[in-house]
Parts: C-alpha cells; sequence; structure tokens
C-alpha cells in the first residue's frame, strides 16, 4: 500500500508541479521580453531627442532674432518659435539668446513646458555650460527631479569668444515599459 501511495501520488504531483514550472517560465520570458522591446523603444526615443537638440540647438533658432520677440509673462509671444542659441559663426553661441533661454527656461513650469516645445523635444532637458568662471544651468537638473532614464552628449562651443563645453542631457522619470 506503501508503494502505490507514493509512486501515483509523487508523479501526479510532479506533473502538475512540472506543468506550473513551464507555464511560468514562458510568461516570464514573455513579459520580459515585451519589457525589453518596450524600454528599448524608450531609450532610442530619448536618444533620438538628445541627437536632434544637439543638431538645433547651434542654429540661430525661427525667427533669428526670437530672443528680441519673446516676452517671458505674455504667452501669445511663443507662438510660432523655434530656439536656437546659434549666431551664425560656427559653434559659437550667442549671450542674449543663451540668457533668453535661460530665462524662459527658469521661470516657471509653464515657460520651461513653451521651452521644451520650442526646442522640439518632448522629454525634460537640462543644458549645463561650462568654462573658466563661467556654469550656467538651463532646465531642470535630472538627479533633482529622480530621472529614470538620462541620455548625455557634450559638445564644444564658443561665449562671447572663450571656448566652453555645453553638456545636454534630456531625460525622464517615467519608467518605459509594458503599456
Amino acid at each position: 500500500m506503501r508503494a502505490q501511495f507514493w509512486s501515483f501520488d509523487v508523479i501526479f504531483a510532479m506533473v502538475i508541479f512540472g506543468t506550473a514550472l513551464v507555464l511560468l517560465t514562458f510568461v516570464w520570458f514573455s513579459v520580459s521580453t515585451q519589457f525589453s522591446v518596450a524600454s528599448g523603444y524608450g531609450i532610442e526615443e530619448l536618444q533620438a531627442q538628445l541627437q536632434s537638440l544637439q543638431r538645433t540647438i547651434l542654429l540661430q533658432g525661427n525667427p533669428p532674432d526670437w530672443n528680441s520677440v519673446i516676452n517671458i509673462t505674455n504667452p501669445s509671444t511663443w507662438q510660432n518659435i523655434s530656439i536656437g542659441l546659434g549666431n551664425g559663426k560656427g559653434n559659437s553661441i550667442s549671450e542674449s539668446k543663451l540668457m533668453t533661454l535661460m530665462a524662459l527656461a527658469n521661470y516657471n513650469t509653464s515657460t520651461y513646458q513653451a521651452s521644451k516645445q520650442m526646442l522640439g523635444i518632448g522629454f525634460d532637458y537640462y543644458i549645463i555650460i561650462k568654462g573658466q568662471n563661467i556654469n550656467i544651468s538651463i532646465g531642470k537638473n535630472p538627479y533633482a527631479n529622480k530621472a529614470t532614464s538620462v541620455q548625455a552628449a557634450s559638445m564644444p562651443v564658443k561665449l562671447q569668444g572663450n571656448n566652453m563645453l555645453m553638456h545636454i542631457e534630456v531625460w525622464t522619470n517615467t519608467t518605459f515599459g509594458v503599456g
């Protein structure tokens, strides 16, 4: 009697346990694959927006004198503006355009959101310009805002004839995953 109990019940339990293990493994790999595809798409989008911002930030913007058109406290002046910091001389940036972007991005939440649109990006951004005795930051710091994904790039620029380094970060605190 003992042998029958042992063999039949154990075999039945092993079949159930094995089936559950196979199903769990299948579900685990399926969810893991979906998550990595969705996560990869999100990172690719962050990278694409970073590259776009790198290209456009050194252009003059549209109109080329956009900084004289914008009134920080008047949203109607923010329409049909494309921000660029360039002054038309290679990687040289305009101090007045830089100060206007800094004021716009750092004034309040609505002006920051408008600056994202004018820069042509949907994610948050943080720009740091460093040089001898100069340290300018524009936008929202990803580390102070608990960013979950950050893409960054640096490029040399000139400001007032001095060599500087512009560090650009495009970031989000939204988790990329299966939606």
